[in-house]
């Protein structure tokens, strides 16, 4: 089972950033699929607080709803890449 859940949108170049360090790491993930309509965004919502994606879940490391692309990249090389950035 995947630890690692990623709430993205199709064709967003955001969550395109987070997915493609992802796959640079060889990390599995459970991939989640919002809306394109921000009010029908209620799963988010409840992860994050917000309804903005991409939006990382890490269950291993208590990670609940981490918004922010540039944030989760950073996050993802810290914790999974061996090293910084």
């Amino acid at each position: 089972m995947a630890n690692l859940e990623l709430y993205e949108l199709e064709g967003c170049p955001y969550c395109a950033k987070v997915v493609t360090k992802l796959d640079e790491l060889g990390l599995d993930y459970e991939s989640h699929m919002v809306p394109r309509s921000h009010s029908e965004r209620t799963e988010v919502k409840d992860v994050s607080g917000q309804t903005g994606v991409p939006v990382l879940v890490d269950n291993n490391n208590g990670i609940e709803g981490m918004p922010e692309s540039d944030d989760i990249v950073e996050y993802l090389e810290e914790t999974y890449g061996g090293g910084a950035a």
